[in-house]
């Protein structure tokens, strides 16, 4: 394929790399996009197979209808045969009216099914169903239905494995495999490793209005060695605690390494650095909400320290102006009157400095809440919408929530249950 053509396709949806393997993945998708094939998209967490189906339904003759994109592993068991294919009224426990599933809304369209490799067998078989014939059945219900849906799939899990150990279907896995497209770890993108660091950083710098970090040698040393497991997801989020929660806006070999291991061959996850001292996440949602905690930590020090030093100076402008200035100065108290003649601009500068640091810690509090927002949202909707088991889950009150969600404008939307 043409390589302008893929360098356009990288432009339009932010894709920053130039190896041979990504570009391999691109040029793929962008050459399936027009038939209905099936797509499996393979690679590690982390490495942006999410973007792939993107592009397939972009450039597709489907590209004007509705695309969904499905995290298989995040929806509980007993409710995903209902997300996915419907469900009829009285089916369930809760069932008050029918639903049609992600298959009766996409229809003509594109589903995007993510971790598919943690589908249930039960809703395996559905699925292959849907693939073979374009058929389904809702849950509950017994007339068969028609879809003409799109499927692009992605997983982390060796699949040759999941079949033998009986976890997966083997028939299934082929007729998803239509056209295989693999996303490469980030390990072996070589250069790209530090074509995204200095993005990260670029993006940092620009959204808190803060010096840029740049790498010394060492520094780019360990970066280009080190083997990220977490792959592009994990470079972003040490690259923001590192633009964070770094003193230092040059990262030296001793100032990265306290945010990635120093062992060249770890696949360790790397530690999160912090004033509460050094642990290790595995959620990335819980990382950055500590990145954002010690953020607020260190503007509220910072604020008591210039307090400090403002007291000590109103204190010393007393003593002068107890002094006074309207007879000769004396030898000894030259100090004084060059502290008072200085006293408006150090006054001034604190007032910046208080400004720079209100700004700070707003938008670290205003962070937190959307994330907090985020979170709530998430486990509503993995709840079907129904607050009290929401609120359950999350150890709230239930007129906590309710007030959260009021907060949000949420609190009446269609679909949230009691």
């Amino acid at each position: 394929m043409d390589s302008s053509i893929i360098q356009d396709t990288k432009r339009r949806y932010n894709i920053v790399g130039n190896c041979e393997q990504l570009d391999r993945a691109i040029s793929t998708a962008l050459q399936v996009a027009p038939t209905d094939l099936s797509v499996l998209v393979v690679g590690e967490s982390g490495v942006g197979k999410e973007i792939i189906p993107k592009i397939i339904h972009d450039n597709s003759p489907r590209k004007r209808e509705r695309y969904f994109a499905i995290n298989c592993g995040s929806i509980p068991e007993g409710t995903i045969d209902s997300e996915l294919f419907g469900h009829a009224k009285g089916s369930y426990t809760g069932a008050i009216g029918e639903g049609q599933g992600y298959f009766g809304l996409a229809d003509k369209g594109t589903i995007f099914l993510d971790e598919v490799g943690e589908l249930p067998l039960s809703t395996q078989a559905r699925l292959l169903r849907v693939l073979e014939t374009g058929e389904y059945i809702r849950v509950g219900g017994e007339e068969i239905r028609k879809t003409d849906v799109r499927i692009v799939a992605a997983t982390n899990v060796n699949m040759q494995q999941a079949i033998r150990e009986g976890k997966f279907r083997e028939d299934l896995y082929y007729r998803l495999n239509g056209v295989p497209i693999m996303m490469p770890p980030l390990r072996q993108r070589g250069e790209d490793i530090e074509r995204l660091f200095r993005l990260f950083a670029l993006q940092m710098a620009d959204r808190y209005r803060m010096p840029r970090i740049t790498l010394t040698d060492e520094a780019r040393t360990i970066l280009m060695n080190y083997k990220w497991p977490g792959n592009v997801r994990q470079l972003k989020n040490i690259t923001e605690q590192m633009s964070v929660l770094s003193a230092k806006r040059e990262i030296d070999a001793e100032t990265i390494t306290q945010f990635i291991p120093v062992d060249d061959e770890s696949m360790a996850l790397a530690p999160v650095a912090s004033a509460s001292g050094t642990r290790d996440y595995a959620s990335e949602r819980e990382m950055l909400w500590q990145v954002i905690i010690d953020m607020k930590r260190s503007t509220d020090e910072m604020r008591s320290e210039l307090k400090a030093m403002r007291q000590q100076l109103d204190d010393q402008r007393g003593l002068a102006g107890a002094r006074g200035f309207d007879t000769p100065i004396q030898p000894e108290q030259k100090e004084d009157a060059a502290l008072a003649g200085a006293d408006s601009h150090m006054h001034a500068a604190f007032q910046e400095a208080e400004e720079i640091l209100d700004t700070r810690h707003e938008t670290a509090t205003t962070n937190l809440r959307e994330l907090g927002d985020q979170t709530l949202l998430a486990v509503l909707e993995k709840n079907n919408g129904n607050r009290k088991a929401t609120a359950r889950e999350l150890g709230l009150s239930d007129r906590t929530l309710y007030r959260r969600l009021d907060s949000l404008g949420i609190s009446k939307r269609k679909g949230n249950k009691e």
